[in-house]
């Protein structure tokens, strides 16, 4: 049987291969903005109706063809009225990738995000002597002590973390929890180490630091009531007086992705075209 290579490689062919890539990257993105969040559910709601029709159509359910029929028709409007959060957020994100956007604050990926917001907040609470305690998951999952505060699934914010923490304020006892790049919860507890080695001075915050790096993977940033100095906990070791490089260098090597893309496409582009003149300079 003789192949036609000639049709396998034709234009045609290539726009097909283009046409598939660019859906699936369009559905791929769009589950990555509504995972984890509200808009998944009804996702599963608009299946379950796709579903239904499915069925309908196949038994020929007279009356609920017809529902289902009446329903999808309207569906364009109701998704413009249901997603219009959604969808503006998103031609915002598209719009950023392309055209750069906002250059006030600008991060490579999600992960530099969190490192940046926890940095600003911390170097805020240190000055001030304000006590702050925040975990963030690694491999192992936090949410048997997330459920023991207040749940929140928030965007990471260093102006929400602050106030999480403000003295006297409802959430400001107990851990704030991180979990898939957002917060989680406040107000948690924490298990308390029982580890006669750590110093004396340090107080109910580092010992709770110190107990979860003990029964879990996370890491766990401290900021001290009494002193401003911001430490570490991982793996059941504390590390004191971090200075703000410091902390950055330690969030970066567990959190931060190794591949940072550029800001938008056009300036991956320009770099990738004179990437070699400025290694040669």
């Amino acid at each position: 049987m003789d192949i036609d290579w000639a049709g396998i490689f034709s234009w045609q062919s290539l726009a097909n291969l283009i046409d598939i890539l660019i859906v699936w990257l369009l559905i791929f993105q769009l589950l990555r903005m509504v995972r984890k969040s509200k808009t998944m559910n009804i996702l599963n709601g608009v299946l379950i109706i796709l579903f239904i029709k499915i069925l309908s159509s196949l038994f020929h359910l007279e009356t609920i063809d017809w529902i289902m029929d009446s329903i999808i028709r309207w569906s364009v409007v109701g998704v413009l009225i249901i997603f219009q959060p959604e969808i503006r957020r998103g031609l915002g994100h598209i719009g950023r990738q392309f055209f750069g956007g906002n250059k006030q604050t600008t991060y490579h990926d999600p992960g530099e995000q969190m490192i940046g917001e926890i940095i600003e907040a911390c170097k805020y609470m240190g000055k001030r002597r304000i006590g702050a305690l925040i975990s963030i998951e690694k491999n192992q999952s936090l949410t048997e002590f997330a459920n023991t505060g207040i749940a929140m699934d928030s965007e990471i914010s260093s102006q929400l973390l602050i106030n999480i923490f403000i003295p006297n304020t409802p959430l400001h006892d107990g851990a704030v929890i991180i979990q898939d790049l957002r917060i989680a919860s406040a107000a948690s507890y924490l298990p308390l180490s029982e580890n006669p080695n750590i110093p004396k001075e340090l107080g109910t915050r580092h010992r709770a630091a110190v107990g979860l790096s003990e029964v879990t993977d996370a890491l766990t940033i401290i900021v001290s009531e009494e002193t401003g100095n911001i430490s570490v906990t991982e793996r059941g070791e504390i590390t004191r007086d971090l200075s703000e490089s410091e902390l950055y260098q330690i969030l970066k090597d567990n959190f931060k992705s190794q591949d940072s893309s550029p800001d938008n496409i056009f300036t991956s582009l320009f770099q990738t075209k004179t990437g070699g003149e400025d290694d040669d300079e």
